[in-house]
């Protein structure tokens, strides 16, 4: 659905090229004419706001890795050493760190309003499965890169999450030596860890250019879930998605530089500022706040296979939405009782994440358990039955319609 260029480059040298790898006219087509529905709110602008903050952690990342030593003896130092010696090494630190956080909430918003809205149904499975992929890409990402600061929340996070993988029957003790490159977190997981958060950005980006192909393949989704039927309910992505895209990043931005400038420790964990040391546990052991609803999950099933499972399932059950919501409407705007049962949901998803930062014991527990179940009943029974029980709406007979109203 990419629109039909116009491009017409006026210099001669650019002619040449044109006609030999016409990139300009790609560019065009794809985020100049494109054209774009025309009822899209700010929602729609974290598509942007992430593909930002993935060059900014591609950037900053790429200059701390010039001057991060990949050793157990160095690493936590090399931190250190970046954070007072390197010329504005503070600010890159901080930037790379925070800049994870905001990706993450930027993500989480991202595809709150894509189930809200309904943006995994049919055209639009494969764009939703390739974002999948590039979450789990990016939970693999972020975790390696923690346990690089070499702290005492680092490694004991590390030594935590791998053991995970020895709850699987057969291959899994084999699996954790493996990822330990040995028989404990040391060196060699050290040095895995660093290869691979240095090379998974780079994959996370070629299946974003992925995500963004499909995207103009099927075209966007948009608050009403019904496709343009007319250049009416269409405008051109450039000015007036592009300005709106650009005011919403700022504004972004602005968030950000607040968390780097201000709070910059805010989200850590005051451990991390403590080197490795594998003969003394912390007092408690919790990870990023990203990773808190998953965390809550797996400790809520006392059985440690099972809890792994659960933990896997949560994730991995995002990719099976577009046949899971068997509902031929999209939108919840257009399904009051989808919409009372996704918000109780994202209720459960918070709900989850502060449970994950409390310690496992009491009510704590039976809360956890309660919003694990409603987190995998939403998808396994709520969203099935609702597309056959569930009275919705009439829609709009086009977007202009719900735009102008009726006379459109």
């Amino acid at each position: 659905m990419s629109g039909h260029s116009t491009y017409q480059p006026q210099s001669k040298v650019l002619q040449w090229f044109e006609k030999r790898l016409p990139i300009g006219g790609l560019i065009h087509s794809s985020f100049v004419a494109y054209p774009t529905p025309r009822n899209l709110n700010y929602l729609w602008t974290f598509g942007a706001i992430l593909s930002f903050m993935l060059g900014v952690q591609i950037i900053t990342g790429v200059v701390l890795a010039m001057h991060y030593t990949p050793h157990v003896d160095m690493a936590f130092r090399s931190v250190e050493s970046i954070m007072r010696d390197v010329n504005f090494g503070w600010l890159l630190r901080y930037l790379h760190a925070n800049g994870a956080a905001m990706f993450f909430l930027a993500v989480y918003i991202h595809m709150f309003r894509g189930i809200y809205y309904g943006s995994y149904k049919e055209p639009r499975e494969v764009l939703w499965i390739l974002g999948v992929i590039i979450y789990l890409l990016m939970m693999a990402t972020g975790f390696m890169g923690y346990v690089l600061v070499w702290g005492q929340m680092s490694f004991w996070a590390a030594t935590v999450i791998t053991n995970l993988f020895s709850a699987i029957p057969g291959v899994g003790d084999a699996i954790v030596t493996w990822l330990w490159g040995g028989f404990a977190v040391g060196n060699p997981t050290l040095n895995r860890f660093y290869s691979l958060h240095y090379l998974l950005p780079f994959v996370i980006a070629g299946v974003v250019v992925l995500h963004i192909w499909a995207l103009h393949v099927a075209g966007q989704n948009n608050p009403t879930g019904i496709e343009p039927k007319s250049d009416k309910d269409t405008v051109a992505f450039t000015p007036y998605a592009t300005l709106k895209d650009g005011f919403f990043v700022a504004a972004f931005c602005i968030l950000y530089a607040w968390f780097v400038f201000y709070v910059p420790n805010y989200l850590g964990h005051a451990d991390n500022y403590i080197p490795a040391n594998p003969a003394v546990t912390p007092a408690e052991i919790v990870p990023e706040w990203y990773y808190l609803p998953f965390y809550a999950i797996l400790r809520s099933i006392p059985d440690k296979l099972m809890g792994v499972i659960a933990l896997f399932s949560s994730i991995l059950v995002l990719a099976f939405i577009p046949w899971l919501d068997t509902s031929r409407v999209r939108s919840a705007r257009y399904r009051p009782l989808f919409r009372q049962f996704f918000w109780l949901w994202v209720i459960a998803c918070i709900g989850l994440g502060w449970l994950g930062s409390k310690q496992p014991e009491g009510i704590y527990v039976i809360m956890s358990r309660v919003f694990t179940v409603y987190y995998f009943a939403f998808f396994l029974i709520v969203m099935p039955l609702l597309g056959i029980f569930e009275k919705t709406k009439p829609l709009p007979n086009s977007i202009s319609e719900s735009v102008l109203g009726a006379k459109a």
